[in-house]
């Protein structure tokens, strides 16, 4: 009914949600008020009583969930206002505005939630949001379909993460009375599994985490489940930034950080978060190399830097995984908005064949563009450098050199791919189709506002808490949330020598960074001096020559797509149809014969009730007659 002036209700109370998160985090990480090293618990009511369990509606504030309330209400509320003016002209304005504020509320209690129960409640709220936002121009099928495939595709971690929390609550009963709290359920689990406990439990304490962790893999697009992702795109543009910076996919990281004591006291389910995470990061990365729709390059990004989280969170380095969720949310907020600008102002085209040369004519786009292509690189001083080069140092000193090695290449492909980007959106010559490019021009204010503002933490957000490196304020921030699992693994901590190893690593970390920049600006071409330098499509045609596998590998998603659609589609379809025909011709059939059989049976019986007491007594007779026949006979012989 409000029509056009619709967004006022949702973007006012998204601004005031996130005031009251910055105040919640800046008591949470001042310690001031009601907050110390501990938290903060406000209990609402017992939601499910039931004997001597019980599980509560209440909210828990840390400094870990400050960390969180930080990203996801700023880069939220800067979407919401972005969101004016790129969907002004859509006819489902008010519904889109209502999905964000239900995103936006469904993320909120997820971090906010104090028991497993109502993060559960919380998890599949985002899983339905996202089913809505990506699917919301219903009526093109590409769109309803990746809905569709990011539901279903999240119902498969999703079963893991619900028998995790079965299991938490079988193991907490087996020991005393069952809680599914967060702490307390892990503060048993810890004690359990270090033999403190007084009791062994139904399920390894291993076994529990690796479930828990198979929601996280679901939710974060992780190898094996990393599929639903990219194809998220075809909802509008500032729903991917939503997902990919602010909401869903970091409910994956958050999750395992949370239960991180959990994670430390099994060390087997470490080894496996890592090495999934490192593999779906060169994995993403591999394929971003290639693709040529700029937002499925950014999609591709996503997986692979939430796959350093994971390789960070597997080598325990907790703190650095957040660090990076941190400063990847508003690179990554900053890139999608972008090109969510650039789409706009090419009149929806999204293939970057057919952009180059935009550079001048949309120059905020292009400049705040270029500040999130420098910093999910991990050039310095931008924010990306410190949380980046942290994994990667972290994992190399906690001996998972595999990890570090997997990781730098990983580096110099992220460099390569967004340059690559940025050359053929912005660089060289216009390959605009000529019909839009008399009408290409800049987004209005209240959408590069929002860019120009996600563009400073991109800057400096590193500076400000990852400075002094090893014993920055984001350390001591996130040090009494994890320094219990630090302590378990046994990973003291260590002071940053510049003229050391960690000098060395970080000038490796640079350096593969510079090549991978090099690299792009070679193959893609560069504006200097207002000379305008061709992208060379003859080199790169050359070098994919060279290395047809690889080059076809990546171009295909390493086939993944198509492997899913043989065994789950086509041989599952098949298989599924053949157990309805079997259900349906063999089960119901041998059901069905009996009644009818049945039937028939009584049919022809109900002719012999006639209701004559002279028919009923001459059966008799013949009846007697019969048997005494047969007595005779026997009798006889």
């Amino acid at each position: 009914r409000l029509g056009r002036e619709a967004h006022w209700i949702p973007v006012g109370l998204v601004v005031l949600s996130w005031l009251i998160s910055m105040l919640v985090a800046f008591s949470a990480l001042t310690g001031s008020g009601p907050f110390g090293e501990g938290g903060h618990r406000v209990f609402f009511y017992s939601w499910i009583p039931a004997g001597t369990f019980e599980a509560d509606a209440a909210f828990f504030a840390d400094n870990l969930t400050a960390c969180l309330l930080i990203v996801v209400t700023t880069i939220g509320m800067l979407v919401h206002v972005y969101s004016i003016g790129y969907m002004g002209h859509d006819p489902g304005y008010w519904r889109f505005f209502a999905y964000l504020n239900l995103f936006m509320f469904s993320m909120l209690l997820l971090v906010l939630a104090d028991s497993w129960v109502l993060v559960f409640v919380a998890w599949e709220l985002v899983g339905l949001c996202s089913y809505l936002l990506i699917g919301f121009w219903y009526a093109r099928r590409s769109a309803a379909l990746a809905a569709k495939k990011a539901f279903i595709v999240n119902r498969v971690g999703d079963v893991g993460f619900a028998l995790g929390i079965a299991a938490i609550f079988l193991n907490t009963s087996s020991v005393g009375t069952p809680t599914l709290n967060i702490r307390e359920s892990i503060h048993i689990l810890v004690e359990g599994a270090s033999g403190a406990g007084g009791g062994a439990f139904p399920i390894p304490v291993w076994l529990v985490a690796l479930l828990v962790f198979a929601g996280a893999v679901g939710k974060s697009a992780q190898f094996p489940l990393h599929v639903w992702l990219p194809d998220a795109m075809e909802g509008p543009t500032p729903v991917s930034a939503l997902i990919h910076a602010a909401t869903m996919v970091n409910a994956g990281v958050y999750l395992v950080a949370r239960a991180n004591e959990l994670f430390a006291a099994a060390p087997q389910t470490m080894y496996v978060v890592a090495a999934i995470g490192i593999f779906t990061a060169i994995l993403a990365a591999s394929i971003a190399m290639t693709q040529t729709d700029i937002k499925r390059v950014l999609a591709y990004s996503t997986v692979s830097q939430l796959g350093y989280m994971f390789a960070a969170l597997g080598v325990g380095a907790f703190t650095a995984a957040i660090f990076h969720l941190m400063t990847h949310g508003f690179f990554k907020g900053l890139l999608f908005l972008d090109s969510g600008s650039v789409i706009h102002a090419v009149h929806d085209e999204q293939d970057m064949r057919r952009m180059g040369g935009l550079a001048r004519k949309i120059p905020i786009t292009y400049g705040t563009m270029l500040v999130g292509a420098v910093a999910i690189s991990g050039i310095p001083p931008l924010a990306g450098f410190f949380s980046k080069d942290e994994i990667l140092g972290e994992a190399f000193k906690n001996g998972f050199i595999w990890v570090w090695a997997i990781g730098i290449v990983v580096a110099v492909l992220t460099a390569f791919y967004m340059f690559r980007l940025i050359g053929l959106t912005f660089w060289g010559e216009s390959r605009v189709d000529p019909h839009v490019e008399p009408h290409i021009h800049e987004s209005p204010p209240v959408m590069t506002i929002p860019l120009v503002l996600l563009a400073i933490p991109s800057v400096v957000l590193g500076l400000l808490i990852g400075l002094p490196l090893g014993n920055s304020l984001i350390g001591q921030w996130l040090r009494p949330v994890f320094e219990g699992a630090e302590a378990a693994l046994g990973r003291p901590e260590a002071q940053f020598q510049l003229f050391g190893i960690d000098g060395a690593l970080l000038g490796a970390s640079v350096a593969v960074a510079v090549i991978g920049v090099a690299a792009a600006w070679r193959l893609f071409g560069v504006e200097i001096d207002g000379l305008r330098r061709r992208p060379d499509f003859e080199s790169v045609r050359g070098l994919s020559a060279r290395v047809p596998f690889l080059y076809r590998a990546s171009l295909n998603k390493w086939w993944f797509d198509d492997l899913y659609d043989l065994l789950f589609i086509r041989i599952g379809g098949r298989v599924a149809a053949a157990c309805w025909w079997f259900d349906r011709e063999v089960i119901d059939g041998a059901v069905n014969g009996i009644g009818s059989v049945t039937r028939l049976s009584g049919r022809g019986l109900s002719r012999v009730q006639t209701g004559r007491v002279q028919n009923y007594a001459l059966g008799i007779a013949i009846g007697l007659i019969v048997m005494a026949g047969s007595y005779l006979i026997i009798v006889g012989r």
